[in-house]
């Protein structure tokens, strides 16, 4: 405890006592209370600290609830004729509440401590350095370092726990094993309590207080994150869950890059070339553990600068890697930061959203080296969500290897080139154009290929094509639907109202059938519409009226009118599915790759439009990149 100024008398010190909002939150003035024998002290709460405990708990914040809990403690004391205790003083507004990491609560209560002739305690070494510096008579209590105590929550792990999962009114239960063999267990038979698992929380919430290795992350209403050492922890409680639930996530052991047993080539490649590089996989792979496998060879191996990104900041790396956070909430801002820094190397952990892909590619063309870790069911699927999000053109700058793990091993090793030639599956030699060629980096087998036809990418499987082809001619090819989508949407574009097939006929041949009414239109003057469309196109087209098509011949049992493929169009905000004016007011399901997305009614215009910053427009993103068709499904009523 330090002092202002040396005073003789203790009780003097002690006789009048303006707390600010740590020692309310840390229970100093209940603890110095109760360790010295006080003759009636005055204990004058300023209003600041009710505001701001009353700001914090409102936002579910755990230190919140710990101050008022002292407050009705000191309360206690009070009606027991041990202390006297008043609220005062100026209640800040909420513009001032939210200012408070700047100061200016603190500015306050040393305003009413000043007022009111009464000593400052604090827990704060600044609140107490700047009172001192205003003459105001201030009491520091450094609290005890708490920083090596371990969590209470630790005792659920043991050597083989991965991740522990508590609710209240559910028995304990952890993931145990290694990638690939992992096996959600119970610890215990016993349900946990809600106020037990607060406990939890408040140990974890204290932690952050006391551990420069423990940091919130997050820090909202019902949602807390933290990320202490080598533990990622989450807290979700009432309104943001239904009940009070913690879990939390520990590496079961750091793996050094020798244990995956990398060909030479691949080290080479490492070592040498790579620069963009993908690391995917489905949770719980491995791929988290292999990134920092990576990182750990770039900076003790390389000899590399090596930082990280990522929210919340839970890769385990040596301390030579620095982890960087959103700054101010936005990585954009990060990523600034470091084009400052110029790392050799940077891991961006992990890569989801639109904007998380344009920061990656932004530092890697900027020339820093980038190790993105990205969510994919398959080999291909990395390369296909960055396909979708940046121009075809960068992506062998951007990304020139991918690594796919699987049950913690290296499946697939891809490897990205640019080419002119014509893709796969197409034949006439006008057809030639940019390719993403994706070759398997250990045999060169060609994998995939990536360009754009009309004004959509196409990620193709080479497999697929060259399988079409010896197989069943009635069944149709990749390529064949590939053409047939892209007909559809621009012939749509011209009559938005008419019902239309497409069936292509020959390598250099399509049909489309519509309403024999829209037919001239699609014609247009001396043929010149349907002209521009083959051109457009790439290939012939034929114009037959719908009704004379016959509806087996497409395989779909008499739907041509209440399934079929619905045209999209993008635009700044917005993700539009177009129906035409004939569906207005008709209920759909809306479908991608077969699988239910969900139940949408067509607006006045024909359309149903969406937002594109919402997560139902990222998943037919995503579905339009890997060249899934959007499929809609009339609702019977």
């Amino acid at each position: 405890m330090e002092y202002f100024q040396e005073l003789d008398d203790k009780e003097e010190l002690f006789k009048r006592i303006v707390p600010d909002t740590s020692a309310v939150i840390e229970g100093t003035i209940s603890k110095i209370i109760n360790e010295n024998e006080l003759n009636y002290p005055e204990i004058i709460i300023p209003e600041a600290v009710v505001a701001e405990l009353e700001y914090q708990t409102n936002n579910g914040r755990i230190i919140g609830q710990n101050g008022l809990n002292e407050l009705k403690y000191l309360q206690k004391l009070a009606n027991e004729g041990k202390i006297a205790i008043s609220f005062t003083g100026k209640r800040p507004t909420n513009y001032e509440i939210s200012l408070s990491k700047k100061g200016e609560i603190d500015s306050i209560i040393r305003d009413l401590a000043k007022m009111e002739v009464a000593t400052l305690l604090t827990c704060d070494k600044i609140q107490s350095e700047v009172a001192e510096a205003q003459n105001i008579p201030v009491i520091y209590e450094e609290q005890e370092d708490k920083s090596k105590i371990p969590l209470k929550i630790a005792k659920y792990f043991d050597h083989e726990t991965m991740s522990i999962h508590l609710k209240e009114n559910v028995p304990p239960m952890a993931k145990k094993g290694k990638p690939g063999s992992i096996d959600l267990v119970k610890i215990d038979t016993k349900p946990l309590s809600y106020d037990y698992l607060e406990k939890l929380a408040e140990d974890i919430i204290e932690k952050s207080s006391h551990d420069f290795k423990t940091y919130l992350e997050v820090d909202e209403d019902g949602a807390t994150v933290v990320q202490s050492r080598e533990y990622r922890i989450s807290i979700a409680k009432p309104p943001f869950s239904e009940g009070m639930e913690i879990t939390a996530v520990r590496p079961v052991a750091e793996v050094s890059l020798d244990e995956y047993k990398l060909s030479d080539k691949l080290m080479a490649r490492l070592r040498d070339t790579a620069k963009g590089i993908l690391i995917s996989g489905s949770p719980g792979a491995g791929k988290s553990t292999f990134a920092q496998a990576v990182a750990k060879f770039f900076s003790e191996d390389l000899n590399k600068i090596v930082k990280t990104m990522e929210s919340p900041r839970d890769l385990q790396v040596g301390d030579e890697i620095t982890q960087y956070a959103p700054l101010s909430g936005d990585m954009e801002k990060t990523a600034d930061i470091l084009l400052l820094v110029r790392p050799d190397f940077t891991i961006y952990d992990e890569l989801r959203k639109n904007h998380d892909f344009n920061i990656f590619a932004d530092m890697r063309l900027a020339g820093v080296g980038m190790i993105g870790v990205v969510h994919a069911t398959k080999p291909i699927d990395a390369i296909q969500r960055i396909s979708a999000r940046v121009d075809l053109g960068i992506i062998p700058s951007v990304v020139d290897t991918t690594i796919y793990i699987e049950d913690g091993e290296i499946k697939a090793v891809y490897e990205t080139n640019f080419t002119v030639k014509v893709p796969s599956g197409m034949k006439e030699a006008d057809l030639a154009r940019p390719v993403i060629e994706v070759r398997d980096f250990e045999s060169g087998e060609l994998k995939n290929e990536i360009y754009t036809y009309g004004e959509q990418t196409i990620v193709m499987d080479v497999g697929l094509v060259q399988s079409s082809k010896k197989g069943n001619k009635a069944k149709k090819s990749s390529v064949d639907k590939i053409v047939e989508k892209e007909v559809l949407r621009a012939v749509k574009r011209v009559v938005p109202k008419a019902s239309i097939k497409v069936s292509v006929e020959s390598e250099d041949r399509v049909n489309i059938y519509l309403e024999e009414k829209f037919i001239p239109k699609i014609i247009g003057k001396k043929g010149k519409r349907i002209a521009d469309l083959e051109k457009k196109v790439g290939i012939s087209i034929g114009v037959e009226p719908i009704e004379t098509l016959n509806r087996e011949a497409f395989g779909e049992n008499n739907r041509v009118s209440t399934e079929f493929e619905v045209p999209y169009e993008i635009s700044k905000k917005h993700l539009s599915l177009n129906f035409g004016h004939e569906y207005i007011g008709s209920e759909f399901d809306v479908l991608a790759n077969d699988e239910y997305l969900f139940t949408a009614t067509v607006g006045k215009k024909g359309i149903i439009r969406m937002r594109k910053d919402l997560e139902l427009a990222d998943i037919l993103f995503d579905a339009i990149s890997m060249n899934f068709p959007i499929i809609a499904r009339l609702r019977s009523n």
